[in-house]
């Protein structure tokens, strides 16, 4: 759902929609779970299809959305379009760790979903959203918790990303406090899945 030098991040591509849709029935719940608000300008980044981006577009004041395959976000646009249009989110076809070129203004709000336990540089990746969120500016890693991928079953089969992929919150909260933000709290957002929720300070 996101490229960098080396290439896709690994185990982080767009899932069957069946079972996705299954695994995640109420994503605005999931949104405002992890402290997103009205008038907010959020960056939706590694966007895949859409799923997330069109209930942010009915929450924010705008949205950017962003992801490296094109395939994918064709498939957003159709996502929106046939459900009346998402006229305050903007599409961009981008490398994640390079978002700052595409961001005019900072952010209110950056969301992640099921892709940084694929990062191969997440010092890196974060330091990209930091830079781009205004002071007090929320960063959500929504993951898979580090259970045994047999164990994760949506419509009776194991799914997600391989266990060895899988990161502890523990393990989410190091790897982004080493890239300059603050943890703030962590919430669960599915059966298998936690948000944890980061802020960018003042220093």
């Amino acid at each position: 759902m996101a490229d960098c030098p080396l290439g896709f991040f690994e185990g982080t591509g767009m899932p069957d929609p069946g079972w996705w849709e299954a695994l995640w029935p109420d994503p605005a719940g999931v949104l405002r779970a992890v402290g997103v608000k009205p008038g907010m300008d959020v960056v939706d980044l590694c966007c895949g299809d859409g799923w997330f981006t069109l209930p942010l577009a009915g929450i924010a004041r705008s949205v950017i959305a962003i992801d490296i395959d094109a395939k994918l976000l064709d498939a957003a646009k159709v996502r929106f379009a046939e459900r009346g249009g998402a006229p305050n989110v903007v599409l961009v076809e981008a490398d994640a760790y390079e978002m700052e070129r595409y961001i005019r203004a900072p952010a209110d709000y950056v969301f992640l979903a099921n892709a940084f336990h694929g990062v191969p540089d997440r010092t890196r990746l974060t330091r990209a959203v930091r830079d781009i969120l205004k002071p007090g500016g929320l960063f959500a890693v929504i993951s898979w918790y580090a259970r045994p991928r047999e164990e994760t079953t949506v419509l009776g089969e194991p799914r997600g990303p391989a266990t060895e992929l899988r990161m502890t919150p523990e393990q989410t909260v190091e790897a982004v406090e080493a890239g300059g933000l603050r943890f703030r709290y962590q919430v669960d957002v599915s059966p298998y899945h936690y948000g944890a929720v980061f802020e960018r300070t003042a220093s």
